[in-house]
């Protein structure tokens, strides 16, 4: 399946015909952030989040409560660089964007949101606005997230122009024993010992990219991609190899942890000012992105776990 990381609008993403004039449209919207002043992505009631900032926002455009879905719930001060969220409209209200001017309908309601987000002085970027596809879904359709984080390990490393999104780590760390811990978690499995699980969802998921290396300045910098994450997961796997990486703990004890699918104390939670949402992947075919959705809305139960692992891997 041909798939593209959602870094610019796609030509495939357009509106699929239809016989009859649909009840709403959907738009998809690609954002980045810095999560820093922000209690994460979700609303909470007297907190201020990306998700709230959003839509309130898109309150004062389109003169109604708007709801937005996104790709992936980001904690409080984790970042995004390419967060993908959707929401729907109506046709009079996608047709009534432009004002007047020749502009495309997402192009208009971009530049109005660019300009009412000014106030977070640059904090939020809307970077595209698009309408989208039959059947796509912002979270249900993507195919998987990568995801980065930075370390600078021995106080040598610690600066202060760079301390809101990465971690500062004490001791020493050897990339070696990281990248050994890391390679132990690719592949499918119940990560219930480094998720905090929600109920009714699974805690399997597919992870394909783990590794550590350092920057030019010395930085560790780890990359991660899945077809999702579970709440915490990132933090909890980072935290985790982080403890063999500076020696607190024996090689294969990352390992171990994954065969044991028990959460505990024993899991330390990485800084979230490091991690940073890089990307999101969709199929290519706009024709598959609603089939994606249906398929990933379908919970799989634990006992899946050893079956055929080129089956539609899960999302959260």
């Amino acid at each position: 399946m041909n798939t593209f990381a959602v870094d610019a609008r796609h030509p495939g993403l357009a509106p699929a015909d239809s016989a009859s004039e649909p009840t709403s449209v959907r738009l998809a919207i690609r954002i980045g952030y810095d999560g820093t002043a922000y209690n994460g992505w979700a609303l909470q009631p007297g907190l201020p989040t990306v998700q709230g900032v959003l839509e309130a926002a898109l309150a004062l455009l389109i003169r109604r409560k708007i709801r937005t879905v996104v790709a992936g719930r980001t904690d409080a001060g984790v970042h995004a660089r390419n967060q993908i969220a959707h929401f729907d409209l109506t046709p009079a209200e996608v047709a009534g964007l432009a004002r007047g001017a020749d502009l495309e309908p997402g192009m208009a309601l971009l530049r109005r949101l660019r300009g009412l987000l000014g106030r977070e002085h640059g904090a939020i970027l809307v970077r595209d606005i698009w309408i989208a596809p039959t059947g796509f879904d912002a979270r249900f359709s993507a195919l998987w997230r990568r995801y980065s984080y930075r370390i600078a390990d021995g106080p040598a490393r610690f600066d202060p122009l760079t301390r809101a999104f990465t971690m500062w780590h004490k001791a020493e760390l050897d990339v070696d024993l990281l990248n050994a811990e890391a390679a132990s978690l690719l592949g499918r499995h119940d990560f219930l010992s480094f998720c905090k699980p929600r109920e009714h969802a699974t805690t399997i998921r597919t992870l394909t990219e783990f590794s550590f290396q350092r920057d030019a300045e010395g930085v560790v910098v780890a990359h991660l991609k899945a077809d999702a994450f579970c709440h915490n997961m990132v933090r909890a796997m980072i935290g985790a190899c982080l403890k063999v990486g500076d020696g607190s703990e024996n090689p294969g004890w990352v390992g171990m942890r994954l065969a044991e699918a028990v959460r505990d104390s024993r899991i330390m939670l990485a800084d979230p000012r490091a991690l940073v949402l890089e990307e999101v992947a969709y199929p290519l075919d706009a024709q598959e992105i609603a089939r994606r959705a249906e398929l990933t809305r379908t919970r799989r139960k634990p006992e899946e776990l050893n079956k055929n692992l080129s089956k539609e891997s899960d999302t959260k």
